[in-house]
C-alpha cells in the first residue's frame, strides 16, 4: 500500500487562507504525488468552522501549538476574538482525516498557527516569527505523523520514493 500525504489545501492553490487566497507550491514531487493519488487535502481552520476570509490569528504570548493543546495558551485573532476551540477542533478533524486515509506524512504551510511546523508568528501581530509549531502540526506529530514544511519538501520526497 502506498502511504498517503496530508497536504494543506492552500499549498494546492485552494483559496482557503485567512486572506482568501491560496499559496500554491510548485514542485515536481507535488505533481507526481497528485498523479499517484497520494495527496489528501485539508484546511484545518476551515475544518474547524472558520470562514474565508477571516481575521489573522496567532498563538498568544510566544507559545506553541502544543501549549494550545495542553491548555496553556490561546489562539487570538487580531481583532481580539478567541478562536482556540476552532483551531483545536480543526486539528482533531485533520488527524482523524489523516488516519482515515492512511497518511504517514503531512506537508503543511509554514508560519500558520494551525499548520506551521518550523516557525509560527510570535503572537504580537508584528510579522515576527519564532521557532515552533501550530496546533494541527503539533497534534499530528504527537500521533506519529511526520510533518514537513515546503522548505523540507525534498526530504519528504526522498522518504516517499
Amino acid at each position: 500500500m502506498t502511504l498517503k500525504i496530508l497536504i494543506s489545501a492552500c499549498l494546492l492553490g485552494h483559496a482557503v487562507r485567512y486572506d482568501g487566497k491560496g499559496k500554491p507550491l510548485a514542485h515536481p514531487a507535488v505533481e507526481r504525488w497528485k498523479q499517484e493519488g497520494r495527496l489528501v487535502t485539508i484546511c484545518p481552520e476551515m475544518a474547524g468552522g472558520m470562514a474565508v476570509p477571516r481575521p489573522p490569528a496567532e498563538i498568544e504570548g510566544g507559545a506553541s501549538g502544543l501549549d494550545v493543546l495542553e491548555g496553556r495558551a490561546r489562539v487570538i485573532e487580531i481583532t481580539g476574538g478567541e478562536v482556540t476551540s476552532q483551531f483545536i477542533d480543526g486539528a482533531q478533524k485533520a488527524l482523524a482525516f489523516a488516519k482515515e486515509h492512511g497518511c504517514a506524512y503531512a506537508l503543511l504551510i509554514d508560519g500558520s498557527p494551525s499548520c506551521g511546523s518550523v516557525a509560527i508568528y510570535d503572537g504580537s501581530f508584528s510579522g515576527r516569527k519564532q521557532a515552533g509549531n501550530g496546533v494541527t502540526a503539533a497534534l499530528l506529530a504527537q500521533a506519529g505523523i511526520a510533518v514537513f514544511s515546503p522548505a523540507n519538501i525534498d526530504a519528504l520526497d526522498r522518504l516517499t520514493q
